[in-house]
């Protein structure tokens, strides 16, 4: 097989993951919506070295935005998350609301070629597309944790998968 062969398989193969895992990351973008529109004010944590629930919540949304971002552009220069973060879960929303689908569209422009580059990623070599894999897994670790907080702050858990003792399956 030619190098040319090859770094054509490679190309459609990173764009069939990249797809792939773009609308699997689009479609979770409803459901951490509806478990921050579920943080009760309070900003709670269940012990001094957790983060608070609206810190869990900017993390979600502000990593899930930057690596995305960072896998559109090949830079995943780090920010400083604290200095970004609104004041409100609705300013939280209202970001995630606004950038996400951008960051999404970027994403989607990615040419399958450079989707299959290594990118080098806080000393690790990785392909976009791996990138990509951990930026969905990042988010939903993430998501639950927060879920975990809502009842503790006197909130109710949606349905997150196939419903919720608060939101019971509909099927």
């Amino acid at each position: 097989m030619s190098t040319a062969t090859q770094t054509m398989d490679a190309a459609l193969a990173a764009t069939a993951v990249r797809d792939f895992l773009v609308t699997a990351i689009a479609g979770e973008f409803a459901t951490t919506k509806k478990v921050l529109a579920a943080v009760r004010p309070g900003d709670w944590k269940p012990d001094p070295k957790c983060r608070s629930a609206n810190e869990i919540a900017w993390h979600v949304v502000q990593s899930e935005v930057w690596f995305l971002n960072g896998i559109a552009s090949g830079d995943f220069t780090p920010q400083d998350e604290k200095a970004l973060m609104p004041g409100t879960m609705e300013g939280i929303i209202r970001y995630y609301e606004t950038e996400h689908p951008k960051a999404i569209a970027r994403v989607k422009e990615v040419p399958g070629g450079k989707m299959a580059e290594i990118s080098d990623f806080y000393g690790m070599k990785l392909p976009r597309t791996t990138l990509l894999g951990f930026a969905l897994v990042h988010s939903v670790h993430h998501r639950g944790q927060l879920s975990a907080y809502l009842r503790a702050l006197g909130g109710k858990c949606p349905d997150i998968y196939g419903g919720s003792a608060d939101e019971p399956w509909q099927g």
